[in-house]
């Protein structure tokens, strides 16, 4: 019998009772028996012999072909029917019996009866009684009907129903998607799912079209459902790509200017570039950017980026400043400043609560959660008291918790304004015309449109002073003048322009139009060249957002959705404009201009647009006009693309020395290494073989530390060997004795191909090694262990450096045009002194074909890799000799270690459970894993035939260029070295290595400053 028939007939027989076997030879009596009945003597021993024979089959069944024939028949013998047909013959058997007892013959065909009546009772398998019938007899209506089905299966069916009306859990009555899709119960809904994961304003809008991921507390768009990689390229280059950046979180610190200005400067050094008491930015009038340190800790210790705006004056000593973080940074930088500033104490507990009575809250929700009910309400409101909306969150903070503190020795207050003020971004050079289109400058009212609402009474009161009016103005025609605008990257960096501004729903085309800039109107225009020039006033900079009671007060008074469609309908001529007059609502806004690529030379302004801030409760409002202008929206893996094509670092991605950049990379690693371990041995890369010493995390506390152990143990720089092979490092040669090169036949081509063998106890360690770190207890991300290089003044000098001064590419008046110092040894012994650890943000030009990815090393190239380059312009790069897998003999011995404990635990358990001591089977070690190095790694920089220079953080192939960049940190001890030792003309060459690959590229190292 085969295999699958034995597995049928096994679950057939796996209900039969015990006293119950088939015969292995079955014969031509009714009575079952091949062979002659017992006496009946025999019966009890036939009986006996019979469940025995039956208890041994059912541990495990073996029904083979031959148990069907006797010993003496032969295949051939037997006939190609069932009963033992042959040639039209039934075949007999050679022993008849001679007598049969009756009392016996009924006892064991009695036995035989009540088991199949048992087994023909007893369902053996999940599916449902109507599902047991053929199929010509199934009905559709036997599911809900029983009495469609046989009478004899009916009773049957009934047992089955009441059983399953037992498990059913009990469910609302309004279970319909109708119900479910009720105003009333789809608030419910959304309030109850964003209790871990915060909801922006636009999240139903991305949900229908994004791929939404939970990150920093919130649910946030990652990229579109559609194919739209390069069409969101082209409109950040061509036209507009717009952005939710609501989730970034603000701060807003109150107080005299004097001692904000004495604090905050404990925290910002003036070697990395502005700070907050720069002149421009003080007045309000531009928006600046810095890096936040622990106080007095620069250049260690690193909080973020952030970017923030002064409120312009008003006469007072008082200031105010927004500073705005990104989610991640937020808590360790809110930490900091309540630190510098002595706030302990909140300034009053609020509860983040919908704007509602707590008493209606409290009925509104006991309507809610009562299932089955009807929806009655208790009070008088009936269909209007339902759940509000909650527009209002923070995944980075408790709800509960207070969001204000004040210090009682300096009376700075701390506020937290997350989610208070919206933030959309405009990328692209036709933004500004986007924004020009969309919004229309508020007109001027003085007179309230209804006495019993407050709605632009703040607005009205604004009217009635003729210096507001005229600044309203101002902004308005400034406004106006943008349109006339090719980009944004005119205006100056980071400028600032307050407005107030009308519902823009009343403005919505017919359909989706795109946005373009009127240049007739506005080529000869004196204004727009002055605004080109000096650009906006710091009196038009002010903004009525700043008030938290106006932001109130707009949010509380907006006209819903609803009542807007009710007045559209009642309009004369369809689709015509919708005049509101006084009962339009005043929106204050903020715009604050982004520069785009600023740092290099090519691409200038590249990225630039516009941030719109805008008071909460408003964010569809003003969304949903800007996708009928032909914007497309982007997300986080398009800010991503957004930041790489600037080539300036993305947060928390590219900031490896401040805590969230660290758990940045800790997450990804982990992600990386399941990714790896979900693919079998045979169908992922080895990175043993690879040479990839750490293809999932980039060990940067160990790349500073081995070469500030080069330059110790040299006791200076040592101009490396020609041969790719012998690379010095801390006094040891690549081909040491305990360094074996084995020549292998590859086995695809039969070529000989070098393998590098390093074994273990040959590995490189110096005393600057974490040798006691194992794969999986490494941490790379001390603060203490190294930092990035943000020094303006020397990134301008190391950028000089890296250009070659000979040849065809050669830039000599550079250094001079710079001011800079030529490259010798006074002048960057002292830097290295300063900055043993440093790492340098630098960006890479791959020279021909290639993609960098993730992780990439970026290695020095020998003299002969320059010599062959200069000879052939062809010339990609070298390849890596074949490393061999020193822990493939461990991790084989491992798994076999695993399969004898387990059988042993396996027979444990069925003799002794208790003899097992628990000290054995708890016993903690860490697994070791082929294709990966499960030690602690040897020297990062000599591992391989290239000393590694850094790693690539960011790699892909540029639309903007055509080629493969990347963006990623290397040593400043290993650049300084590299660029001392390289010809004139080779300056800035560097070669790059993918973790998957064992070829090498040429690429191109600059530092954009």
């Amino acid at each position: 019998m085969s295999g699958a028939r034995e597995k049928k007939r096994a679950k057939k027989m796996r209900n039969q009772p015990a006293s119950v076997t088939l015969p292995a030879e079955p014969g031509p009596f009714a009575g079952g028996g091949g062979r002659a009945c017992p006496s009946p003597g025999d019966v009890c021993s036939e009986q006996q012999h019979q469940q025995q024979k039956f208890s041994n089959q059912s541990s495990g069944p073996s029904y083979r072909k031959d148990q069907y024939f006797s010993k003496g028949q032969s295949r051939g013998e037997r006939g190609r029917g069932r009963g033992g047909w042959q040639g039209g013959r039934q075949s007999v058997s050679e022993e008849m019996p001679k007598y049969i007892t009756a009392s016996t013959f009924a006892q064991a065909r009695a036995a035989e009866i009540s088991a199949m009546l048992k087994a023909v009772s007893q369902k053996s398998s999940n599916s449902l009684v109507f599902q047991t019938l053929p199929r010509h007899m199934r009905r559709r209506a036997m599911s809900h009907n029983i009495k469609r089905l046989p009478r004899r299966l009916q009773e049957m069916a009934r047992k089955e129903a009441e059983k399953a009306v037992h498990q059913k859990k009990e469910q609302s009555k309004t279970k319909c998607r109708k119900a479910r899709r009720r105003h009333i119960n789809l608030i419910a809904e959304f309030n109850h799912r964003q209790r871990k994961s915060i909801w922006l304003e636009t999240h139903i809008w991305h949900a229908k079209r994004f791929h939404m991921v939970k990150k920093w507390g919130y649910c946030l768009g990652n990229s579109p459902t559609e194919k739209s990689y390069r069409a969101c390229y082209r409109a950040m280059t061509k036209h507009c790509l717009l952005q939710d950046l609501s989730y970034y979180c603000c701060l807003e610190l109150t107080g005299k200017e004097n001692e904000l200005l004495k604090q905050l400067a404990r925290i910002c050094s003036i070697d990395t570039g502005l700070t907050f008491q720069e002149s421009c930015c003080l007045s309000g009038r531009f928006e600046g950017s810095l890096n936040l340190y622990r106080a007095d800790r620069y250049p260690e210790d690193m909080l973020g980026p952030v970017t923030f705006i002064w409120k312009p004056r008003d006469g007072s000593e008082h200031r105010q400043l927004w500073i705005w973080v990104h989610p991640a940074l937020k808590q360790d930088i809110l930490k900091e400043l309540k630190a510098i500033f002595q706030c302990s104490e909140p300034k009053e507990i609020c509860i983040m609560e919908p704007v509602t009575t707590s008493i209606q809250e409290e009925k509104q929700m006991e309507v809610v959660m009562r299932p089955g009910k009807k929806r009655k309400k208790e009070d008088k409101e009936g269909e209007k008291a339902v759940p509000v909306k909650k527009i209002i969150g923070d995944g980075t903070r408790d709800p509960f918790q207070s969001y204000s503190w004040i210090s009682h020795t300096t009376g700075i207050v701390i506020s937290d304004r997350s989610m208070e003020i919206l933030r959309y971004r405009l990328i692209g050079p036709l933004s500004h015309s986007v924004l020009t289109e969309t919004l229309k400058a508020a007109s001027v009212q003085t007179e309230m449109a209804d006495s019993e609402t407050e709605l632009n009474n703040w607005w009205v009161e604004n009217c009635k002073d003729s210096e507001k009016v005229s600044l309203h103005q101002c902004q308005s025609a400034i406004f106006e003048l943008l349109q006339g605008m090719s980009s944004p990257s005119e205006m100056p960096p980071g400028t600032i322009l307050g407005l107030t501004v009308g519902d823009p729903r009343v403005n919505l085309p017919k359909k989706k139009t795109k946005a373009m800039p009127d240049f007739e109107k506005y080529q000869d225009n004196a204004k727009v060249r002055q605004l080109y020039l000096k650009g906006v006033p710091v009196d038009c900079a002010h903004s009525f957002i700043w008030n938290q009671d106006i932001c109130k007060n707009v949010t509380e008074n907006k006209i819903s959705e609803q009542d807007l469609n009710h007045l559209r309908a009642q309009l004369l001529v369809p689709g015509s404009h919708l005049d509101l007059g006084p009962c339009e609502s005043k929106i204050p806004i903020l715009l604050v201009q982004q520069p785009g690529k600023m740092a290099g030379e090519d691409r200038p302004g590249w990225g630039s647009g516009w941030d719109i801030y805008l008071p909460k409760g408003w964010g569809m409002a003003f969304w949903i006009p800007f996708i009928y202008r032909g914007v497309r929206v982007g997300g986080l893996q398009e800010a991503l693309k957004h930041s790489e094509y600037q080539r300036i670092p993305h947060t928390p991605n590219d900031f490896p020395d401040c805590q969230a950049g660290m758990q940045f990379a800790k997450e990804l690693k982990t992600s990386l290494l399941e990714k790896f371990k979900r693919r079998p041995p045979a169908k992922r890369a080895n990175y043993v073989k690879l040479g990839t010493l750490s293809p999932f995390i980039c060990p940067w506390g160990q790349l500073t530390k081995n070469w500030e152990g080069r330059m110790k143990a040299s006791g200076g720089f040592v101009q490396p060997s020609s041969h790719p092979e012998c690379c010095t490092t801390e006094g040891h040669n690549f081909c040491d004795p305990k360094t074996e090169v084995v020549t292998e036949a590859s086995p695809e081509t039969g070529e000989v191909e070098e393998t590098m063998e390093i074994s273990s106890e040959g590995a490189l360690k110096t005393e600057n090694v974490m040798s006691t770190q194992v794969f999986g207890e490494r941490d790379e991300t001390k603060t203490s262990d190294f930092i990035v290089l943000r020094s303006e003044k020397l990134l301008m000098q190391l950028s000089a450096w890296c250009y070659p001064t000979a040849g065809k590419d050669r830039r000599i008046r550079l250094i001079s045009r710079l001011g800079q110092k030529e490259m010798t040894e006074d002048v960057f012994l002292p830097i290295l002194m300063s900055y043993p650890r440093a790492l340098v943000w630098v960006n890479l030009s791959l020279l021909r074909k290639g993609n960098p990815e993730l992780h990439a090393m970026i290695c020095i190239p020998t003299e002969d890799d320059l010599l062959h380059l200069s000879k052939d312009k062809l010339f990609c790069g070298p390849q890596e000799p074949k490393h061999r897998d020193i822990f493939k003999d461990k991790v084989q011995k491992q798994k076999e270690e695993k399969k004898k404990k387990k059988k042993h635990s396996m027979k444990a358990l069925e003799g002794a459970p208790l003899s097992f001591p628990d000290g054995e089977t708890t016993e903690d070690h860490d697994d070791l894993i082929l294709g990966l190095w499960s030690d602690a790694l040897p020297d990062v920089t000599s591992h391989c035939s290239r000393t590694v220079l850094g790693y690539v953080t960011q790699g892909d192939f540029s639309l903007a260029t055509g080629c493969g960049e990347a963006l990623g940190f290397v040593s400043l001890t290993g650049l300084i070295y590299m660029l001392y030792y390289q010809p004139a003309d080779k300056k800035g060459l560097v070669l790059l290595r993918t973790p998957t690959s064992l070829q090498y590229r040429f690429a191109r190292l600059n530092i954009e400053v």
